[in-house]
């Protein structure tokens, strides 16, 4: 049995997750032989799960997204690639509670995250991003590489995309060398270009407390950002900003292809091959995955879409747990899931379901082994 699944946002992390199941499983099939690999797509727990499949934890303190320095962690493995996780430095979880920030929240401190990366001698590096407070286009994080951002009196820009509005010149000559020789992977589920309809403000914005009016301030300042970048390092920032990816993590999916030279790819795909999930998959022969709700968010790219198209490829039944399931039946099919087993459907009380997840997911398991193991 392979265990491959997500975090339970909110309730369990990934590798949590795993252990829950594991003694579910064992409860119906006792000495049944059980490996883990704990997934993620490039967002918040990514650096769990890479530190999970072996990477050495590195910690340091950073600028969280209001200024305040918190302490943030990348993973390390002794080729020289390194996990950075944006969500780490600027993600929500660093705002104070119920406070949102979204014309002024940066990802400064993101930046000072991929220079401590540097530091302690990354040669590759995948950056996952989502889970973001902020929407600056990514400006905060060169600002930290070494990039210049001022105004028209020859001042540094104040802090997040909403200041962007007054950016006059832009100045990338200043970047840290070692990122023209260090391979950079932007890891994320997310294909939204920078503006515009469907772009990082409109789509969201909302979720990091950005109101109609700062959502229209954002998308205006964005795009003049873009429009300063392209005069200062040529028509290729203009096609950045129309990229898949551009619009991750507040914009920040732009900076990394304009500033870092990052190339995108689906995050699930990157983390798969990272964390070792081929070998693992070699030796299973039934899958288990799993995320906190699996729901249409879910085919378009996020973790247990990704493992169980690589299963159904290796020829595999894989079946999924989750804390609640809004896809029918069909879609689950469609995906490569045989089965999907709630939460829910043994507490149907949200916060109880929450609270109670651990032993709750165990229950699941154990009746999951009882249709398919036994």
């Amino acid at each position: 049995m392979l265990i491959a699944a997500d975090k339970f946002k909110g309730s369990l992390t990934a590798v949590e997750v795993a252990g829950h199941v594991t003694a579910g499983l064992r409860r119906a099939v006792p000495g049944l032989a059980v490996s883990a690999v704990p997934v993620a797509d490039g967002g918040d727990g990514t650096t769990q799960a890479a530190v999970a499949a072996g990477f050495a934890p590195q910690r340091v303190q950073v600028t969280g997204p209001t200024g305040v320095p918190v302490t943030a962690t990348f993973a390390l493995r002794g080729d020289g690639t390194a996990v950075v996780e944006m969500a780490e430095a600027s993600g929500l979880q660093h705002l104070p509670k119920g406070v949102f920030a979204p014309l002024t929240a940066t990802t400064y401190g993101t930046g000072e995250l991929l220079l401590a990366a540097l530091d302690a001698g990354a040669t590759s590096i995948v950056f996952g991003v989502g889970g973001s407070a902020t929407t600056d286009g990514g400006a905060g994080m060169l600002a930290a590489l070494g990039a210049r951002f001022l105004d028209a009196d020859g001042e540094p820009v104040a802090p997040g995309g909403g200041p962007l509005r007054d950016l006059a010149t832009a100045d990338l000559s200043g970047l840290d060398p070692r990122l023209a020789k260090t391979e950079i992977v932007l890891a994320s589920d997310v294909d939204n270009p920078l503006t515009g309809p469907k772009g990082a403000p409109a789509v969201y914005g909302p979720q990091k407390g950005a109101s109609e009016e700062d959502v229209a301030t954002l998308d205006a300042s964005l795009a003049h950002y873009a429009e300063v970048l392209a005069r200062a390092v040529g028509p290729e920032a203009a096609e950045h900003a129309l990229a898949p990816g551009a619009g991750a993590a507040g914009g920040i999916g732009f900076g990394a292809l304009v500033g870092l030279d990052a190339a995108f790819r689906p995050g699930i795909d990157v983390m798969l091959d990272v964390l070792g999930f081929a070998p693992a998959l070699a030796r299973a022969t039934f899958v288990i995955t799993g995320e906190g709700s699996l729901d249409a968010q879910t085919l378009h790219g996020k973790a247990p879409a990704g493992v169980a198209a690589a299963a159904r490829a290796a020829g595999l039944d894989v079946v999924a747990v989750c804390g609640r399931l809004q896809l029918p039946q069909e879609a689950l099919a469609a995906a490569g899931i045989r089965r999907a087993y709630a939460l829910t459907d043994l507490e149907p009380d949200p916060a109880r379901c929450m609270a109670e997840a651990g032993p709750l997911l165990e229950r699941a398991a154990e009746r999951l082994a009882r249709d398919f193991l036994v």
